[in-house]
């Protein structure tokens, strides 16, 4: 309990000790106060062992910090001065240096106090806070420190310049705002700075503090789904040993390199790069330190490469500068030593107006609408209007911070607005470039409100080296037709090169590590980028194979009516009845209709085309194998058979055993095509595996379909070549034997040759080979087997005599009997 009773009496001493230490450029009298917390002094251990206890000083002040500070005073006596904003009302602030959250802690107590007390939480308040708002502080980590002590009163805290994302989370920072854009804004920005120079490897140094590590997390989020990869990042802080980093960067050839940090950081940090002589880098600089006006001018700086940034868009506060020079030829320059926490007091003896007047401009324009954001929403709150405000209305912190919510006032031309998490709703970055006299030049621009646009004038950027706009990725692009392939450190722009093989492509603007399938109907080289449409081909009827195949199957039907004819006249002749008689008319009427089948191989194939190749073949050809078979049987059976069997050939005559083999044939090889057509039916295909450039249309060949008929006839063929072959030494000039086996022999190599060409060749002429096969084998019989008979016939009529047959088969039979 007695600790709980000294912190009442040891705040309200220090509370007393810094009321009655105070400088009057901190403090302002008025009917409302404003708080302000600014970091004007550097911070720096003073003791190693405890380097959380801090001392400000001894320390040189910020100009940057300073110029801010002065900015808020400004604002408030422009604001005092004028006669619409806060007509009746005055407003008043307590500034103080806030160098230190640790040493800092008294003064924003101070800032909760009434009458030098700090009131319980969870007692009722009886008075009114001593200030209705705060601007500031200025680092992120220094709001998280103090934010919770003004949360809790809902006392609106306006930063100028803290931008970590989880101050948006309003659960936690209920009245906590920021004239400064967020992170997410500043990332963002770099990121399309980075994706419109197509840089693609990285580095992102950032300071190891709230600040660094937020935006850290929020540029590893946001290149998630870009080419953009992170090779390599660190936190930066006092420890850090440079070379090694350096080192590292130059090790996985990385060109550019992010910067996200305090500017004191950041300045370390390219002072070293100087001294290591870090060349022909390109460094891009976040708000904190892209308008640096120290580094710009260091000696080196040009070696170091090419610097750009972002910065917020800058706003010139017209009579500011004027207020400095004046603020500045009144004050009188106090002495640190008087003051044991330093938070009001600085020796500015060495300070002049001119330092000032050229210090860092940045956030300037923030802590002035900060000011007047405040001020218009106490406007609001206490219903100003015609040049008087109502001071009967008593205004409580939460009443001002519902009213800066909903703010929305111009401000030099500039619409002020806060969105639900409390951050600007307006405002835009400035892409900025610094050039070779050391001065910051705007190249372009990145505007947020009414809507997103990114703008970068390429003319007015001068690279490093030969001018070009220099590259940065692990590897080098694929050229067209190769694919990405992930190598084995699994970040992002590292990759191999593979080419697509036939039959695919990579399209870069789709997916740049795939090699995409062509169609069905396409086509494609190794390498290609695209495909092509094959190439329909088949066999027309206009093709000259085609035409000269078709006039020769006419030709056939020509030669075989013609041989009709001539056995019809010479029906009754030795040669006509030994070719077979009436057989030789069903053999070559077979002949023709066989034929039918070689105009169906050209044109598009279709189903019936393709079922009409193979019917009317392999139907009527079967007639005619059965009536060859018949016919070397009879020959070998009449020759060699009858006598040792005669009853068998007294039923073969009586019964027409020709006539019932080639019936059961026919009949058989007619059910065979009509089962194996009607279940599997020939269709139309389409081969796309020959050739990859090309598409053949043919028929299907259904072996389940096809494998019976076919069966038959060389059934039929076979057992014709062993009657045949055995009648070979009967007599010449009756002797059909030899020439059936000679025909049958033609057959036979006719179509090994076509199977022969079928399995080595792939293309769309196979039709043709098949319909020439199918009209050599009917030439075969044609020409072998008939045009004999017809030369004898017609030149030779003297052996086409009984008398002539009469005496061969006399001879012959002399010749077997001895």
């Amino acid at each position: 309990m007695k600790h709980f009773l000294v912190f009442p009496c040891l705040l309200g001493t220090i509370l007393q000790a810094l009321d009655q230490h105070t400088a009057t450029e901190f403090q302002l009298e008025g009917d409302y106060l404003l708080g302000g917390l600014f970091d004007i002094h550097h911070r720096r251990p003073v003791n190693h062992d405890r380097p959380e206890a801090m001392d400000c000083s001894s320390q040189p002040f910020l100009l940057p910090s300073y110029r801010r500070f002065q900015v808020m005073r400004f604002s408030v006596e422009e604001i005092n001065n004028s006669t619409n904003l806060l007509p009746n009302v005055s407003l008043g602030y307590e500034i103080f240096d806030h160098c230190s959250s640790v040493q800092s802690f008294p003064d924003v107590l101070k800032l909760l106090s009434v009458n030098n007390l700090v009131q319980p939480w969870d007692e009722p308040h009886k008075n009114l806070p001593r200030i209705l708002g705060v601007v500031g502080p200025y680092r992120s980590a220094q709001v998280l420190s103090v934010a919770p002590l003004f949360m809790k009163d809902l006392i609106p805290m306006v930063s100028y310049s803290a931008a970590i994302s989880v101050f948006s989370q309003k659960a936690n920072y209920p009245s906590f705002l920021r004239t400064v854009h967020p992170n997410k804004d500043a990332i963002e920005g770099i990121v399309n700075i980075v994706k419109h120079f197509n840089w693609r490897w990285v580095a992102f140094l950032n300071s190891d503090d709230d600040y660094g590590k937020d935006g850290l997390a929020l540029f590893i989020n946001r290149i998630e789904d870009t080419e953009i990869c992170l090779a390599f990042n660190q936190g930066l802080n006092q420890y850090t040993d440079h070379s090694q980093t350096f080192k590292q960067i130059e090790a996985q050839k990385i060109n550019i390199i992010i910067v996200f940090a305090l500017k004191m950081t950041a300045e370390v940090l390219i002072e070293s790069a100087i001294q290591l002589n870090i060349t022909n880098k390109v460094w891009i600089a976040d708000e904190e330190w892209s308008l640096n006006k120290n580094l710009p001018k260091k000696k080196g700086i040009r070696n170091i490469g090419t610097v750009i940034g972002i910065s917020d868009k800058a706003v010139k506060v017209p009579g500011v500068n004027d207020f400095i020079y004046s603020s500045r030829r009144q004050t009188h320059c106090g002495n640190s030593d008087q003051n044991t926490y330093c938070n009001q007091v600085f020796n500015c003896s060495s300070l002049s107006v001119e330092d000032v007047l050229a210090a860092d401009p940045s956030f300037n324009f923030p802590v002035y609408s900060a000011v007047y954001a405040i001020a218009h929403a106490l406007h609001n709150a206490l219903q100003c209007g015609s040049g008087r405000c109502n001071e009967n209305i008593t205004v409580y912190p939460h009443m001002v911070l519902a009213e800066l919510k909903k703010s929305n006032f111009t401000l030099l031309n500039e619409t002020i607005r806060f969105d639900n998490n409390g951050d600007p709703n307006y405002g835009s970055y400035s892409i900025l470039f610094w050039n070779h006299i050391g001065d910051t030049e705007e190249i372009g621009f990145y505007a947020f409100y009414p809507s997103v646009h990114f703008f970068i004038n390429n003319s007015k950027t001068r690279w490093y080296g030969n001018g070009e706009v220099p590259t940065s990725v692990c590897s080098l692009e694929c050229p067209g037709g190769f694919a990405k392939k992930q190598d084995g450190n699994n970040k992002k722009g590292c990759f191999d090169c593979e080419i697509c093989p036939n039959g695919t492509y990579v399209n870069i603007t789709e997916d740049a590590y795939s090699c995409i399938n062509c169609k069905v109907t396409e086509w494609s080289e190794a390498g290609s980028t695209s495909c092509n449409l094959r190439v329909v081909e088949y066999i027309p009827f206009t093709d000259t194979g085609a035409v000269l195949i078709m006039v020769g199957a006419w030709a056939l039907v020509g030669f075989t009516l013609a041989v009709s004819v001539l056995f019809a006249i010479n029906y009754n002749t030795p040669v006509v009845r030994s070719a077979g008689g009436p057989m030789c008319f069903l053999i070559l009427g077979c002949l023709s209709l066989c034929s039918i089948s070689v105009f169906f191989y050209f044109g598009k194939p279709t189903t019936s085309f393709c079922i009409l190749r193979f019917l009317p073949f392999l139907l009527f050809y079967t007639v005619c194998l059965a009536c060859f078979l018949v016919r070397s049987f009879q020959i070998v059976f009449i020759f060699k058979i009858a006598a040792k069997f005669p009853k068998l050939h007294g039923w073969w005559i009586k019964y027409h055993g020709p006539w019932l083999v080639i019936t059961a044939a026919f009949s058989i090889q007619a059910i065979l095509l009509l089962i194996g057509y009607s279940f599997n039916p020939l269709k139309p295909f389409k081969e796309r595996s020959w050739y990859p450039d090309k598409i053949i249309l043919g028929c299907d060949i259904n072996l389940k379909a096809t494998s019976g008929p076919v069966l038959l006839l060389v059934s039929l063929c076979s057992f014709c070549f062993i009657f045949s072959y055995m009648g070979k030494d009967l007599p010449k000039n009756y002797n059909e034997a030899k020439a059936i086996t000679f025909c049958l022999l033609l057959l036979i190599l006719t179509w090994i040759a076509f199977a022969t060409e079928y399995v080595l060749y792939h293309g769309k002429y196979i039709p043709i080979l098949n319909a020439l096969a199918i009209l050599s084998s009917l030439y075969s019989f044609l020409l072998w087997y008939f045009l004999p008979k017809c030369y004898i016939i017609i030149f030779e009529p003297d052996r086409n005599t009984h008398e002539f047959f009469q005496g061969l088969i006399q001879n012959y039979t002399k010749t077997i009997s001895q």
